[in-house]
């Protein structure tokens, strides 16, 4: 299940709290809302309310983290993708097939990144390399230095290629890092039972009903907000595969 559709359910979980709340107080006899019981109700949920808001919080903050953290991956695929490309081009002619093959590798490298996160067993499988990065790989080890100069080239170009593979492997193994459905679970019935208490000692009416409906939309909006952080391939705030796609031109 997508964030958006994550976040409608919680929506009317929510409101349906807010409306049993409602039935209830007509429901209820009036001895049962007295006011002892409000304020034990009130305190009761007040806590539950501190929890939630707690646990909210700390969910974008690591969510907004994680989002940073993979966006900076991005970033350093894409520079170590360039700088690879220009020690091949300083390497020489004879790097040319190397530098043709790196071309060919990108394409099915944001297509395996992006690709993954819409997939829900792709984290849970074995890591495969694509063709192109292991040609790529290859060519760069296969080159034969004439001097000097070639021979440190060479080195550096086998370095760059292994941070590059290294920070893909840690795309990979961030992948599908997702809240527990457990978690989000009790988080969104924490929500419920606020919104029942607010319906259970409110009297509905016009400017309370779509306050209700505004406090239920936020908290929906809250979990969708964390929801799409933690996915930062997929979905309305995903990152953008422009800057990697075109960060080598054709030779």
């Amino acid at each position: 299940m997508n964030a958006l559709n994550t976040a409608l359910v919680a929506l009317a979980v929510i409101l349906g709290g807010a409306s049993l709340g409602v039935g209830l107080r007509k429901a209820l006899p009036e001895r049962h809302l007295a006011d002892d019981t409000k304020d034990l109700v009130r305190l009761g949920t007040g806590l539950i309310g501190t929890i939630a808001a707690l646990v909210l919080g700390l969910l974008i903050a690591a969510a907004n983290s994680s989002y940073g953290t993979q966006s900076g991956h991005i970033q350093h695929i894409a520079a170590d993708i360039i700088l690879l490309d220009q020690l091949l081009a300083e390497y020489g002619e004879e790097a040319k097939p190397a530098r043709d093959e790196l071309r060919r590798y990108i394409s099915p490298l944001v297509d395996r990144i992006w690709g993954d996160s819409w997939s829900d067993t792709a984290h849970h499988s074995t890591f495969t390399p694509t063709r192109a990065g292991e040609a790529t790989g290859s060519m760069i080890f296969a080159l034969a230095p004439q001097n000097e100069a070639q021979r440190v080239i060479k080195d550096r170009a086998i370095q760059t290629a292994s941070d590059l593979a290294q920070t893909r492997f840690l795309l990979f193994e961030q992948s599908g890092g997702a809240i527990p459905l457990p978690f989000l679970i009790v988080l969104i019935f924490w929500l419920a039972i606020i919104f029942m208490s607010f319906g259970l000692f409110s009297r509905l009416n016009l400017v309370s009903g779509i306050a209700l409906i505004v406090f239920a939309v936020s908290a929906a909006g809250a979990l969708f907000l964390v929801l799409e952080l933690s996915n930062p391939f997929a979905g309305l705030m995903q990152i953008s595969s422009a800057p990697l796609r075109n960060a080598l031109a054709p030779l």
